[in-house]
């Protein structure tokens, strides 16, 4: 049985992600804005599930869809359950050039950890395949669980980043998932409490003007967002730094 708790660093690090039933491809499991901007080229797409894992509003995000001070929040795979999203699958050309963007996407701070897990493929000949994922980092400061869902609700609605309104992140995730008949209830409670800016539950443009006026009429009211220490940098962004130089060629030995 393979650790699904095991991540990789170093040189060829992208042939450990290769399935073993085919190395010459790669498998990415998206969960969250994979699903419908994976941003990266890819051979098939197809449903798939992981198990042993949820879709779960956990992550403080002071990047993508929050700021240092007004952090919003976004999806991360947190251990229990079993989640269905969708499997893309790579060849083995673009397979560095998709891990090293994946990286500057999802470890910005360390927050999300590569993880090798097993997929199980919904469609076609329903096999299972290895893959790469991102899964939340517990250790994490910005790694948050079960905050009440009034507290999530107040930080999607009145949060925005680099890549947009947490509202509208909340909204396209919604929808693709519904795409998929995928049934997430939270989400339904998290919209009934936000309101009208996800009525209907069709994607939304960004900027969203409603999500804009929710946000000045929640704003005075957000809860704190620990700032990480020197130690914890050094601790969730090393791999960052290590990755930099992964797929340099190496110099000759003379």
């Amino acid at each position: 049985m393979f650790d699904p708790e095991h991540e990789w660093i170093g040189g060829r690090y992208h042939e450990r992600f290769m399935s073993h039933d085919s190395p010459h491809e790669l498998w990415i499991f998206g969960y969250g804005s994979l699903m419908w901007r994976p941003g990266f080229p890819f051979e098939e797409k197809v449903r798939a599930q992981v198990p042993g894992y949820s879709r779960s509003f956990c992550i403080r995000s002071v990047h993508h869809r929050g700021v240092e001070g007004k952090p919003g929040l976004v999806l991360g795979l947190d251990r229990g359950g079993t989640c269905t999203g969708i499997a893309y699958r790579v060849s083995q050309k673009n397979a560095e050039q998709t891990l090293q963007y994946l990286r500057e996407r999802e470890q910005v701070n360390g927050v999300y950890r590569e993880a090798r897990l097993t997929i199980s493929l919904l469609e076609g000949d329903r096999r299972q395949v290895f893959g790469l994922t991102y899964v939340a980092e517990r250790a994490h400061p910005s790694y948050v669980s079960r905050m009440p869902l009034i507290e999530q609700a107040r930080l999607i609605a009145t949060s925005s980043g680099l890549s947009g309104q947490n509202v509208a992140y909340l909204v396209n995730t919604w929808a693709h998932l519904e795409d998929l008949g995928i049934r997430e209830r939270n989400f339904e409670r998290l919209a009934t409490i936000i309101g009208s800016v996800v009525t209907g539950r069709r994607p939304v443009r960004e900027p969203c003007p409603k999500a804009v006026a929710l946000a000045r009429a929640l704003s005075t009211r957000r809860p704190a967002c620990k700032t990480l220490t020197l130690c914890e940098r050094r601790r969730f962004t090393y791999r960052k730094s290590m990755q930099r130089g992964a797929f340099k060629k190496p110099e000759p030995q003379y």
